[in-house]
């Protein structure tokens, strides 16, 4: 009987242990791509805007050796597996490279020995580089069931570590593509070069930081490129569009109505942001002149270190006077 009530509560306990963990994993979150039935393969135009102009982004813009622009687009469809980059991560070797300096190569050899070990990445694919701060760039990209994510890096040029880009947006909705899909974009540091404006020297960030987006307020240092105070969100400085294409009878892909044309000229209204007149300390007041036994007087002087714009705060008045008493007067 003792031997046959033992064999019952060790039942009991296994299938109390088997409930448990199989409640556990049925509460486990699912990855994102592990849900898409849609159809097999989809292909893409992914289009890319650029709005980094000297209107929306008046702060020491760039305009010579060199003028804003942007490098070309690197990007990998893949499965959630793998990760390019992500916020409040540390960036790869190859990520460094590509945002510092605008090198692929090892970027490039990251991706592919992602594939080749876990098979998490489907395809790469690249598109041109843009010489101007506003304009657009566009290739083709084809997604998977089993690799349904999209990531891509472009440089900010000129920058210290500066990049724009997507970290792993699911184009699967359940059992079917996303036919159209657009997303504002904005500026991320790196974290590897501990530069504060555009035309920084290379500063490595020892020890490295991790990748972080840069708003209007942060960092916060008046030092810093795209530090507007008076703004609540900075304006968007790049777009992406990705259109699903679709089939005609002859089996080629057409693109979707909606597209947008390929330009180099941005149709969509800009962005103005103000920017404040900014000037340095007062100097020290200069020597007291005028006649003897008389009154005189002395100035100071300031400049401008940053000049309005868009309706920004005008500059003060540069120089002061006041009254004095000459100094050894004979």
């Amino acid at each position: 009987m003792e031997n046959l009530m033992f064999v019952y509560c060790s039942c009991k306990v296994i299938w109390t242990l088997l409930v448990t963990i199989l409640g556990y994993a049925s509460s486990l979150p699912v990855s994102d791509d592990s849900i898409c039935t849609a159809e097999e393969l989809a292909k893409y135009s992914i289009i890319f805007t650029g709005k980094w102009s000297q209107t929306a982004f008046p702060k020491q813009y760039p305009l010579y050796r060199p003028p804003a622009q942007w490098s070309s687009m690197l990007g990998v469809t893949h499965s959630s597996d793998y990760s390019m980059w992500k916020k409040n991560e540390y960036a790869s070797n190859g990520v460094r490279d590509f945002a510092e300096k605008g090198e692929a190569w090892v970027l490039m050899k990251e991706i592919e020995e992602a594939g080749e070990k876990i098979q998490s990445v489907h395809g790469i694919f690249s598109a041109p580089a843009i010489s101007s701060g506003t304009g657009q760039t566009s290739t083709e990209l084809e997604v998977r069931s089993r690799h349904p994510l999209v990531s891509f890096v472009v440089r900010i040029v000129p920058s210290p570590d500066w990049f724009v880009g997507i970290d792993s947006l699911n184009l699967c909705e359940g059992d079917h593509w996303m036919e159209e899909v657009s997303v504002d974009l904005f500026p991320y540091d790196a974290g590897t070069d501990s530069g504060f404006t555009f035309s920084s020297p290379n500063f490595a960030t020892i020890p490295q930081d991790t990748v972080t987006e840069i708003t209007c307020s942060s960092p916060s240092h008046p030092a810093n490129s795209f530090y507007y105070p008076k703004l609540k969100i900075l304006p968007p400085i790049a777009q992406v569009t990705m259109v699903k294409l679709k089939k005609n009878q002859l089996g080629l892909p057409i693109p979707h109505l909606n597209q947008p044309a390929k330009s180099n000229e941005i149709l969509d209204s800009i962005s103005e942001t103000p920017l404040d007149c900014e000037v340095s300390q007062w100097s020290s007041w200069g020597l007291c002149r005028g006649p003897c036994r008389k009154p005189g007087t002395k100035i100071r002087t300031r400049f401008v270190l940053l000049h309005p714009a868009n309706n920004g705060t005008p500059c003060p008045n540069l120089d002061e006077e006041t009254g004095c008493e000459p100094d050894n007067c004979v």
